[in-house]
């Protein structure tokens, strides 16, 4: 496990959902290595056991649980008796096609998973907080797409879009009870998922338009995610950080 480095983590519970890959998975191995307690979540939590294991092997504490962040009942039988210090809504799903292109459905699941996901995850975990008369950080993982475009993914720009603002509306409605909202917003990302396609021409095209020439690593977004969670980012709430090599300051 890594170094107990950051104040105020060690101890508190964390949920974390989409857990089962990528940037979920590595939150949650990153903060039971600063001593928090994680709750792993996703749509089939069956597949939560092995990375409960390897944390636990390592010395954190992690449980799993069954949560479909697009099923506000999910949601609430998942979440229900469970208080969290700690929020992170990292669920979140996309398609890549034109907009002519998007069928019903490809919009219904990127809305219900990406943006009203995050509401309802959010509104019970503070419900639960609210009623424990405790305070808290939710961590909305965003995007840069959020704060701007680029074609084939409307309906994920939108989302994250609207995710944003949420994340501002929240934080303006709970932060009399001690409850922070923020958002991080990466940009590219390395992960198992797209590292094939970066590998490509028009992956190796689009890193040369990252002013650091790079893609990010996950572990890049360790510092924001621990400033956002721990008691470092106590006075920051409403607040949007990003993560993204200077993509979003580029010139037209």
């Amino acid at each position: 496990m890594s170094e107990i480095v950051w104040p105020g983590l060690s101890g508190k519970a964390a949920l974390i959902t989409g857990a089962s890959s990528g940037l979920g998975a590595h939150f949650a191995q990153v903060l039971a290595g600063q001593g928090v307690k994680v709750t792993l979540a996703a749509r089939r939590g069956g597949k939560l056991a092995d990375l409960a294991d390897r944390i636990a092997a390592a010395g954190g504490t992690a449980d799993a649980i069954d949560l479909d962040v697009a099923d506000p009942g999910s949601v609430r039988t998942a979440l229900n008796g469970r208080l969290f210090d700690i929020v992170i809504n990292n669920a979140g799903t996309t398609t890549s096609k034109s907009a002519l292109e998007h069928r019903a459905e490809d919009i219904d699941a990127i809305i219900d998973t990406n943006l009203k996901g995050a509401f309802h995850v959010s509104q019970t975990a503070a419900a639960a907080m609210i009623e424990a008369g405790q305070g808290g950080s939710i961590i909305n993982v965003a995007s840069i797409l959020g704060k701007r475009v680029a074609s084939h993914v409307s309906a994920y720009a939108a989302s994250k879009a609207g995710l944003v603002q949420l994340t501002r509306s929240l934080a303006l409605e709970w932060a009399r009870h001690g409850i922070r909202v923020n958002a991080l917003c990466p940009g590219y990302i390395e992960t198992d998922l797209n590292r094939d396609f970066f590998a490509t021409d028009a992956g190796k095209a689009l890193i040369k338009r990252v002013p650091q020439r790079r893609l990010g690593q996950a572990a890049d977004l360790e510092g924001p995610l621990f400033l956002l969670a721990s008691d470092l980012g106590r006075f920051m709430t409403g607040s949007e950080i990003v993560a993204d090599g200077g993509h979003l300051v580029t010139s037209i």
